[in-house]
């Protein structure tokens, strides 16, 4: 099956090693800049990010649409600020004026202060059952022939209809948690997940496979990684043992914790608990910025020369992923790196790999 690989465009060009912030929030020379590197390297899509306090995640992505001819949009939405009947023709508008290159994120919310922020009060199981039935209006929205009632929980919609349709609209999930499971089993094109051990990696698709099984569907899998790559292996472990150590300063300067982490959510606690098991695992997996940072979001990588971590990634792919996340400390310089020394070496692995079968029946 065919591998896609998706950058990330944040708001300037900074991650958790640079110490200083930027002098804008969003700074438009950078997007547009990442936007046209990851086009021309060889990205299929690339991710805009959500936050409660960030700019928002579809202006953004309609502004570097723009710009581009060739690249997807990955756009990171959080459920439940917008009626479903609106976001639906807000997404297949700009789905529509990118030629079709517009994916959604599908991200629930994990953690009670973060929604809060925005006014929401709701309890993690009430975000996931509110997202189970967005996604199910949202779809109606954007497949439905004639308008269409529905009555549920959360939305009310008498005679919807959305005149736009999108080209194509896979949406990708993410969430761990109990209750969001048989969501993505549901409603998941692309289930995501963050850089977790093999082991993690293959009970999380086997779980979410009986899910969607039961409703007659078979998603793809997205895993998020931190890549970090140099000439030789010791080269990139002293990168990687840079890296946690420049964290591990500025935390400490901001007074921030560096261990007894408690996340609010299930995904973080299994990166911790992958860390648990040491700073490698996997022989490639790096757990040590989940270790200090408490695994805040997509903080796990793998470490290695361009060779070494394709070769990690195709063992990835061995257990059913075919899409990679992949995004650097440096992130317009690590980006392009990934475009030249990553992403050609794994689609060479994955051909071949897929080729085995029809060879050996050959």
């Amino acid at each position: 099956m065919p591998v896609q690989f998706i950058g990330y465009i944040g708001f300037n060009d900074t991650s958790e090693i640079h110490g200083v912030a930027p002098t804008r929030v969003l700074e438009r020379d950078y997007v547009e800049a990442a936007a046209a590197a990851q086009e021309e390297h060889g990205f299929d899509r690339v991710l805009i990010p959500f936050g409660s306090v960030s700019p928002e995640s579809q202006i953004v992505a309609a502004h570097a649409a723009a710009r581009t001819t060739r690249l997807g949009f990955l756009i990171a939405h959080r459920p439940g600020f917008t009626a479903p009947t609106l976001a639906a023709r807000q997404l297949a508008t700009l789905d529509a004026l990118s030629d079709g290159r517009i994916a959604v994120h599908i991200i629930s919310g994990g953690s009670d202060d973060e929604m809060a922020k925005d006014g929401d009060t709701t309890t993690k199981a009430e975000r996931y059952a509110r997202t189970d039935e967005y996604l199910t209006v949202l779809r109606q929205g954007w497949e439905a022939a004639k308008p269409f009632d529905h009555d549920g929980r959360f939305y009310r919609v008498r005679g919807g209809f959305s005149a736009v349709k999108p080209t194509n609209m896979p949406v990708f999930f993410g969430g761990s948690s109990d209750e969001a499971i048989p969501v993505a089993g549901r409603h998941a094109d692309v289930y995501a997940l963050w850089g977790e051990t093999q082991a993690q990696v293959r009970e999380t698709v086997a779980r979410v496979r009986a899910a969607a099984a039961f409703h007659g569907r078979r998603p793809g899998f997205s895993l998020s990684l931190r890549p970090v790559i140099a000439d030789t292996e010791e080269a990139a472990w002293k990168k990687a043992d840079a890296i946690v150590e420049r964290v591990r300063d500025l935390r400490a300067s901001a007074g921030a914790k560096l261990a007894g982490h408690e996340p609010p959510n299930v995904g973080s606690q299994r990166l911790l608990d992958a860390a648990a098991q040491g700073y490698r695992v996997d022989q490639r997996l790096w757990t040590g910025l989940a270790a200090v940072g408490g695994a805040a979001g997509n903080s796990t990588g793998l470490v290695g020369t361009p060779d070494q971590v394709a070769a990690a990634m195709l063992d990835y792919y061995d257990l059913g992923i075919d899409h990679f996340l992949i995004r650097g400390f440096e992130p317009l310089a690590d980006a392009i790196d990934y475009g030249r020394e990553i992403i050609p070496r794994v689609r060479a692995l994955v051909a071949a790999r897929d080729a085995e079968p029809r060879a050996a029946v050959a």
